[in-house]
């Protein structure tokens, strides 16, 4: 797996359904996937999969994360528990940009109940595409770690 080029990627019953339309989306740019579920509609507790996505990019074993649900409240509130993440939730390609450009998000939460397939992907390519910007932010970046 190219490290580069790689993204974990999982989300709850709520995401199911563009999971892996967001995964051949990525593929299709020659992104490397690592699955982190959930793998049917079913009913499930989504810290189950935000963790494995958010171990997978504090440990480097990939370079970004993706995680959808609902609201993506939860995702992001669960993955910003380890203390390399930071997980931004987008909502829209600024929220996106902003996420990447401000605040070094290494991992998109996106809230699959509140946005189409077609917004997630923009999302998604925006996150891709946004580099992050230093200078003032990069202070504030670095403090967002427990001390």
């Amino acid at each position: 797996m190219t490290l580069s080029k790689s993204f974990a990627v999982g989300g709850d019953h709520a995401g199911f359904d563009y999971k892996d339309q967001l995964i051949d989306f990525l593929k299709d740019q020659g992104f490397a996937i690592k699955d982190c579920g959930t793998y049917s509609a079913d009913s499930v507790d989504y810290p189950d999969f935000a963790h494995p996505v958010a171990n997978a990019v504090e440990s480097g074993e990939v370079s970004w994360g993706l995680l959808l649900c609902g609201s993506a409240n939860g995702v992001a509130i669960t993955a910003n528990k380890h203390q390399g993440i930071r997980a931004g939730l987008a909502w829209n390609v600024e929220v996106a940009q902003l996420v990447r450009q401000h605040n070094d998000a290494n991992v998109i939460c996106l809230p699959v109940r509140f946005i189409t397939l077609d917004e997630a992907k923009a999302c998604l390519q925006m996150f891709i595409d946004t580099e992050f910007e230093g200078g003032r932010h990069a202070g504030r970046v670095n403090k967002i770690g427990c001390i």
